[in-house]
């Protein structure tokens, strides 16, 4: 903030908001990560019995408890570097929706199998890439969560693959619903490369990286795929999403919370 704004604050009686300490803004990062697995991992929950094939209803079932294994290290990691005594439930279940720092892309609704397929083609491309920086994370924990990760995305990136490729390069009607997959999911890809405070922070202590230094590697590889799937790249969107990594969600994340935290918030301290 400039001397003119904080001039204006003063004479407006308000203070000038402080800076986020290195704490914070290492919390802040951890629960991006962890928030973008647990949420997607709640969709994916979704198709259970609505998959195309029961082999695919165990298949999307399988991915999302990587997902959710991926968020509960995630957030008991955020947990212990906040120091307040807040566990991997706490931060899950107790949470409002402000508080949440996931992408928008993971929140949107369950649509058709073709979306599904896109959605998880870009998040899983973006993730094998991301928890392959990881690796050499200064975060010894963060480092080692991202060790088994990186096996994870890579599985699920080729099962998105592939059936990207078999829908594509299928029959018309599976093109035709491919391609309108890819058109409905891409306004919500953009957001995976975009930098914020935490993301800056993480990558200048070494913590983590630039979201932006993944755009290329990610886009190239859902390139490739979409070429070879007969498929066209959408052309750039009017309108794309933001604010997830602060805090600013789209309508269908208050249902989603709703129903993921119903039972914990109605029995608080249960255990079984």
């Amino acid at each position: 903030m400039s001397t003119v704004d904080h001039a204006s604050a003063a004479v407006a009686g308000t203070r000038a908001p402080a800076e986020p300490d290195a704490t914070t803004l290492h919390v802040r990062y951890l629960l991006g990560l962890g928030d973008d697995a647990l949420v997607y991992a709640q969709r994916l929950g979704e198709w259970l019995t609505h998959a195309p094939q029961i082999e695919e209803d165990m298949a999307l079932g399988n991915v999302g408890l990587d997902l959710l294994g991926q968020a509960r290290s995630l957030l008991t990691r955020a947990g212990e570097v906040e120091g307040r005594g807040r566990d991997e439930d706490a931060l899950a279940m107790l949470r409002d929706e402000r508080e949440f720092r996931n992408v928008h892309l993971v929140e949107r609704p369950r649509g058709d199998f073709a979306q599904e397929m896109a959605r998880m083609l870009w998040f899983a491309t973006y993730q094998n890439e991301l928890w392959t920086r990881l690796l050499t994370s200064s975060d010894e924990t963060l480092a080692a969560i991202a060790g088994k990760a990186v096996k994870e995305a890579v599985y699920h990136r080729d099962h998105a693959t592939q059936w990207v490729l078999r829908l594509g390069d299928g029959t018309e009607e599976s093109h035709r619903r491919m391609q309108a997959g890819l058109e409905a999911v891409h306004p919500y890809v953009a957001e995976l490369g975009e930098d914020h405070d935490a993301a800056r922070w993480a990558a200048e202590s070494g913590v983590g990286v630039l979201p932006s230094s993944l755009a290329e590697p990610v886009n190239a590889y859902v390139a490739s795929v979409l070429e070879q799937a007969t498929l066209t790249m959408p052309d750039a969107p009017r309108w794309h999403a933001r604010g997830g990594r602060d805090g600013i969600h789209s309508e269908a994340m208050g249902y989603l919370l709703a129903e993921m935290q119903h039972i914990a918030r109605s029995h608080p301290g249960a255990t079984w």
